[in-house]
């Protein structure tokens, strides 16, 4: 990718109680100034034969680009081989509705620790991802934003350096949380793209996709998303590492108030 994007998660919250298509949606977003959105396949892979076409087309005209957020019910390190035969299912499912849009990344939670150690959950989950077929789509795995759910900073990106169809989705609110409010400034978030290039090179930060927010947490990781300035989650000096690091790819807000947050993440980035 050639510059950074700025998105939202899902359909945008507009005004005067607007209601919106992913059409919709699309062309009220670029109208406003945004780039990108997350199509939320959370509970059903939403893009059928009969709104396919509209979504499509408008994707192009606002020469829009579009991700998905997974299924919700994904483990693939789950104790019965069914469920996670079927987390395999919904995956696939879900980049093959992506990919009838033209998105390019599908993210999800690769799964649980359970009652395995760490390293036999990962070699699970790995062989798992090893078996999704390559149909053009990235499966993005998103670091997770609790210590008992498997998804460090770590873990994706071994996985990701070993697996050619996966990279990662750097949510780095969930990092902030997971750790208890580790990323205070500046150089916990270069420390973060650093590591990303040292494991995966610099082409990783050429194509990066990120999920941002501000986060309520606690002892045991993340709560709830929050407004930016109703959290200590510093997107200010988290833009500065994104600057000097000259990243590129896709940022995509998930704050409650969405459009309103992402173009304050888009501004104070052009204005650095």
């Amino acid at each position: 990718m050639d510059k950074l994007l700025f998105g939202i998660s899902g359909l945008p919250i507009g005004k005067d109680s607007s209601k919106f298509t992913y059409k919709t949606g699309i062309d009220y977003l670029k109208k406003i100034n945004l780039d990108a959105m997350e199509l939320p396949f959370v509970r059903s892979v939403n893009i059928t034969d009969k709104n396919k076409d509209d979504v499509l087309k408008s994707k192009l005209e606002n020469n829009f680009y579009l991700s998905a957020h997974g299924s919700y019910y994904i483990n693939l390190n789950a104790e019965e081989i069914e469920k996670q035969n079927k987390s395999m299912e919904r995956i696939i499912k879900g980049a093959e509705g992506l990919k009838k849009v033209n998105g390019k990344s599908l993210v999800f939670h690769p799964g649980f620790y359970l009652k395995d150690s760490k390293g036999e959950t990962f070699n699970t989950i790995k062989e798992n991802l090893l078996k999704l077929p390559d149909i053009g789509v990235n499966y993005r795995l998103e670091t997770t934003g609790k210590g008992t759910q498997f998804g460090s900073l770590e873990e994706i990106v071994a996985l990701c350096k070993s697996i050619k169809t996966c990279k990662p989705c750097i949510d780095f609110s969930h990092v902030h949380a997971r750790y208890n409010g580790s990323l205070k400034k500046y150089d916990d978030f270069a420390k973060i793209l650093q590591y990303i290039k040292d494991e995966l090179g610099y082409d990783a930060l050429e194509d990066m996709h990120i999920h941002i927010s501000g986060i309520n947490y606690g002892p045991k990781g993340e709560k709830n998303h929050l407004p930016f300035l109703e959290s200590d989650f510093n997107y200010k000096d988290c833009l500065k590492a994104f600057k000097a690091f000259n990243i590129k790819g896709c940022i995509i807000c998930e704050s409650p108030i969405l459009e309103e947050d992402a173009l304050l993440l888009k501004e104070y980035y052009f204005s650095l």
